[in-house]
């Protein structure tokens, strides 16, 4: 796992961005790790391959209990944006655009799709 820091004028205002990337191997640890990262956050980008099934069906779980950590101490609406990767690799898609808005309407979040590779 990594962390990126990133500063970013917006509107005037100076923000700091501390991004905290953790690779798919490592996100089926035990649930109290996975909650003091969900703690540290302020919002969350999960991030799928539309062309692997399996980081996209795990999407639901991981926003149901972000939510359920950062919701339930709050009424505050937790920022959460799926984005799905890989987009210029359209002939690999095992996931569809369809199905990314879909999701993220159904559970409240924004959705991109993107290209890291352009």
């Amino acid at each position: 796992e990594f962390i990126y820091s990133h500063n970013l004028t917006v509107d005037g205002r100076e923000i700091l961005f501390h991004i905290w990337d953790v690779p798919n191997s490592q996100q089926a640890e035990d649930g109290s790790s996975e909650e003091k990262r969900i703690q540290w956050a302020d919002s969350f980008v999960l991030v799928y391959s539309i062309c692997d099934r399996a980081s996209f069906n795990i999407l639901p779980l991981k926003i149901q209990f972000i939510k359920a950590a950062k919701e339930g101490q709050s009424q505050e609406k937790v920022p959460i944006v799926i984005v799905g990767n890989k987009r210029d690799l359209h002939h690999q898609r095992v996931v569809s655009s369809e199905e990314g808005r879909l999701l993220a309407l159904s559970l409240d979040c924004g959705f991109y799709e993107v290209s890291a590779a352009e």
